[in-house]
């Protein structure tokens, strides 16, 4: 195996952009959970955003158009989950899991015409000067503008529930919604805001993949992807940051993974394929067993607004 013919600063430089639609959609996630609400449909929104953006992006030939659609077909699909679960109250876990299949098999219905047809361009944000500092630049400074989006959204997301009143209402929903509906906030309204916000999250991580990081459509490509993102937001205790640390690690292991097969490693290429989820599986065992902590006192329990 060669190692020579890994560059670890192109290995770093590519850790973020793989990792940017986990980060978008585990934090989006987050919010969702932090209002109390177990969305398990991340994959069916990510995979309808792909799609979605996708398509617009080839027939508009703008990228940040296939973005903002995305978003919003995102956050159409979780309005469904929405309604069914705190209007219709529905279980939680069973409505994800509908709606990952659902939007697994509308992706599959929309994208057939557009096999094989390439995403318009998306060019890479070169920052004047900082861009051109030995190691640093490349790593840091030669991306395309929506990996800046999502680390400037994490540091917003932690602002807005760290020191906001908004986020303080959020989180009282999540923590107790009895509670927050007797103090006279409406926990069903909070937690509709939060769903359509992960999905919107959920839906631009999924367009990244398809306009940016592969970039064409094929179906079923995000690959777990979004099952990913709910384990990364266990993974981080519920906390912006972390979720930053969580998605950079799952990135970090499939770039390598696939710089190893490239180098040529002995390791069998399907043992390497496997690594990433391996670790991820890992490290919620480790998790369980000091306890989630952190974990939301209303997460996935039925909110009955007649009480």
């Amino acid at each position: 195996m060669d190692f020579g013919s890994i560059n670890p600063i192109l290995l770093i430089a590519s850790l973020m952009v793989a990792s940017t639609p986990i980060l978008l959609a585990a934090l989006g996630e987050m919010v969702v959970e932090k209002a109390g609400v177990l969305n398990l449909g991340v994959e069916g929104m990510m995979i309808t955003g792909a799609v979605v953006g996708f398509a617009i992006g080839v027939n508009t030939g703008s990228s940040w158009a296939g973005f903002a659609t995305a978003a919003v077909a995102g956050a159409a699909l979780s309005m469904i989950f929405a309604v069914i679960t705190q209007v219709l109250l529905s279980n939680q876990v069973a409505t994800g899991l509908g709606l990952t299949l659902f939007g697994l098999g509308l992706s599959s219905l929309i994208g057939k015409p557009y096999v094989g047809i390439k995403a318009p361009g998306f060019s890479k944000l070169d920052i004047p000067i900082l861009s051109d500092i030995p190691v640093l630049g490349p790593i840091l400074f030669r991306h395309d503008p929506m990996v800046y989006v999502s680390l400037f959204l994490v540091a917003a997301v932690w602002y807005l529930l760290t020191y906001t009143r908004a986020g303080l209402v959020l989180r009282a929903v999540g923590e107790n919604h009895s509670a927050a509906h007797a103090l006279g906030y409406k926990v069903i309204r909070v937690r509709f805001m939060a769903i359509a916000f992960g999905g919107a999250m959920a839906g631009l991580g999924g367009a990244y993949v398809s306009l940016v990081r592969v970039p064409q459509w094929v179906e079923g490509m995000t690959s777990g992807a979004g099952w990913i993102a709910l384990a990364i937001v266990v993974f981080a205790s519920w906390r912006p940051w972390r979720i930053l640390l969580g998605a950079y690690l799952f990135g970090g292991i499939t770039v390598l993974q696939l710089n190893l097969q490239a180098a040529g490693s002995t390791i069998p290429v399907e043992y390497l394929s496997m690594s990433p989820y391996l670790v991820t599986i890992l490290v919620l065992v480790i998790i369980s067993v000091r306890g989630n902590h952190g974990a939301p006192g209303s997460l996935g329990r039925v909110f009955h607004a007649s009480h």
